[in-house]
């Protein structure tokens, strides 16, 4: 192991007056859900959206005069890519980033913005870094490796050393664990100035190689589906992360989809926080009770990027809105003559919801002749009230039935 606490020091000097000192929240919420006092370290409001410009700008302000002028290139899921555009721009120097074709427009927008020359390639990251692999040997570029560089974990692990500083009675710290360069930092940091801290890694259940790789499999043993957590969505941690994760990491937990979609929720809700799904996994373990918190524990939970597009985040609060039963489905048959849905609309407004959308479905419910199928979207207060909307509408005489939720897997 290569990295020291020593060059998390060095790396706290040379980004001073770079990054945003990144405040520590306390969650009131969170605490008084699941016990104990949870705090959120908010790197979704760091500059570029995210930690990564700590790494990258570590790593590429220590170039030779002659290595800036070659500029730097790098692969990315999207953080990475903009905390690299934003370092080179600050040190007036070329970068060239290759996105993996999922990338969310907003990361490609913003890293284009930071003056970066931006490709498109490859439907994975892994399939990315080959790419620009090729490309640096090709043209000569620097590469600035978003995980496997010891600059790069050291600048991540500043992190660390700020949660020790400014919550020194920190018990735990949970971090989201793509290729590992963010939690190997931030271990390395609290590990060695604070010991008795458990540090929990979490990863998308949709793409977790973390676990089986530490239990011996291979990686082409391990299967990957698409995760809204894009940023760690990475298929292989690197050997440098991997062996700072075996050493320093306690607990790895995993994540479905379902559990991140409510941790951004409850980061927009709660916190009045936009977090993106990755950065969202340590909150999202949290509430799915992944990880033990006793009432005694002081709970530290990295929010590594606030970087999610906008058409993502409407999609799902309203899901979350839909599972904790604040938006509801209804179906209705009524006479499909003038002045009946304004009927029912009345009596929707006399039960307290609120209309969302309305939808007349004739053709396709196959209604009877003579009837007009009603699709109704309503908003109401929480789960009760939705069951008094339905038995309201069923008391003045409508046959109703509910959209099932629940009944199928994000």
């Amino acid at each position: 192991m290569t990295v020291k606490l020593s060059d998390i020091q060095d790396a706290r000097k040379i980004l001073q007056g770079i990054i945003l000192p990144t405040p520590i929240l306390s969650d009131n919420r969170l605490s008084d859900e699941i016990g104990g006092k949870i705090f959120l370290k908010a790197e979704c409001l760091q500059r570029s959206g995210s930690f990564k410009i700590r790494g990258a700008y570590n790593k590429i302000s220590r170039l030779s005069k002659a290595e800036k002028r070659r500029g730097v290139i790098t692969a990315s899921a999207g953080n990475h890519a903009q905390g690299v555009a934003l370092a080179a721009q600050l040190q007036a120097i070329k970068s060239t980033i290759v996105l993996p074709e999922f990338a969310p427009l907003t990361k490609i927008i913003a890293t284009k913005h930071f003056g970066a020359d931006v490709i498109m390639h490859g439907s994975s990251f892994d399939e990315a870094v080959a790419y620009s692999q090729k490309l640096r040997e090709k043209d000569g570029y620097v590469y600035v490796h978003a995980f496997e560089d010891d600059l790069i974990i050291a600048g991540q692990g500043t992190i660390g050393w700020e949660i020790v500083e400014d919550l020194p009675e920190t018990t735990i710290v949970v971090v989201p664990i793509g290729g590992g360069g963010v939690i190997s930092g931030i271990a390395l940091a609290v590990k060695n100035l604070l010991p008795n801290v458990r540090v929990v890694g979490v990863q998308a259940a949709n793409n977790a190689p973390v676990n089986r790789l530490l239990k011996g499999k291979k990686p082409t043993d391990v299967q990957f589906q698409p995760t809204i957590a894009d940023g760690i969505a990475v298929k292989n941690p690197g050997e440098k992360t991997l062996e700072i994760i075996k050493k320093y990491v306690d607990e790895i937990v995993e994540v479905s989809e379902e559990e991140i979609a409510r941790g951004v929720f409850h980061c927009v809700q709660n916190t009045r926080l936009v977090v993106e799904g990755a950065g969202a996994a340590g909150v999202a373990a949290l509430l799915a009770g992944k990880i033990k918190v006793k009432p005694d524990d002081t709970v530290c939970a990295v929010l590594c990027g606030g970087n999610i597009d906008a058409n993502l985040l409407a999609r799902i609060l309203e899901q979350v809105l839909v599972r904790q039963g604040r938006y509801i489905i209804l179906k209705l048959l009524v006479l499909d003559r003038p002045g009946m849905l304004a009927a029912l609309l009345n009596h929707v407004g006399e039960s307290g919801a609120n209309v969302v959308e309305v939808f007349h479905r004739r053709a396709m419910w196959l209604a009877p002749l003579g009837n007009t199928g009603i699709e109704m979207v309503l908003e109401v207060r929480d789960e009760e009230h939705g069951r008094e909307v339905y038995k309201h509408l069923e008391t003045v005489g409508y046959t109703v039935m509910r959209e099932g939720v629940g009944d199928w897997k994000v």
